[in-house]
């Protein structure tokens, strides 16, 4: 197996509805929000981790394949691939290319190893992008809103367990970057394509159910070259 390209696929994501990603903080802040987003630990400013963005294209991608299943909630692996249907064996290989996958259970299967090789995709954290921060800045705005919800009690239709929640507003727009490895003159591109359109279908982060998460790729660009349209012509069905 020989590295023959290396491609850079970079463009800026827009928030159409709010973003919520947690950041995990359990500690409770005197007037804080219950729920607060992820923030860069030196500037303090919102961003969309890589591994959001691969944990989520992946399993929108394995529910694709139809492998969720059959691998029992767990990400595809190796020990996998000879339970997927033949017909759609390729396409589970080519998954495993690109977001990896450890080699357990693969056993004496040293062939099947060899094959998928490394990971083909690293996911970059993506960052605000300098203008829609400087406006932010010029209107006077922050870079986060805090949004207030509860739950309805359905016989006395009044509202109780009132909480709050941090996102990153609508409109915001982060700077996008990808690497793709490529072995053997291999074209996985159609694959993360789609990939990315199941993204702008599904959005990321938390509370999708309730209208959060919303993206669009709004620029996409493949080592310089134009790529957006091809992304507007990915199908999904079938």
């Amino acid at each position: 197996m020989k590295l023959t390209a290396i491609y850079r696929l970079t463009g800026q994501i827009e928030l159409i509805t709010g973003l919520h990603i947690g950041s995990g903080n359990a500690e409770m802040h005197i007037g804080g929000t219950d729920n607060p987003v992820i923030k860069h630990p030196k500037t303090g400013e919102p961003y969309i981790p890589g591994s959001s963005l691969k944990g989520k294209m992946r399993s929108l991608m394995e529910w694709q394949l139809g492998v969720v299943g059959l691998t029992e909630g767990k990400p595809l692996g190796f020990r996998h691939i000879h339970a997927v249907p033949e017909k759609d064996r390729p396409r589970a290989k080519d998954l495993l290319k690109l977001f990896g996958g450890a080699p357990e259970g693969a056993g004496r299967d040293l062939a099947l190893v060899e094959e998928i090789g490394p990971s083909r995709l690293a996911f970059w954290d993506c960052s605000l992008t300098r203008e829609w921060v400087e406006e932010m800045g010029r209107r006077n705005l922050l870079l986060t809103e805090t949004k207030m919800e509860n739950m309805i009690d359905r016989i006395r239709g009044v509202a109780e367990h009132p909480r709050n929640t941090e996102r990153v507003p609508a409109g915001a727009k982060f700077e996008f970057n990808l690497t793709i490895r490529v072995h053997n003159g291999e074209n996985l591109l159609p694959m993360v394509y789609q990939g990315l359109k199941l993204l702008e279908l599904t959005g990321l982060g938390g509370s999708g159910s309730r209208g959060y998460g919303k993206i669009k790729f709004t620029q996409l660009w493949l080592d310089g070259q134009d790529v957006l349209p091809e992304l507007a012509q990915v199908k999904l069905a079938g």
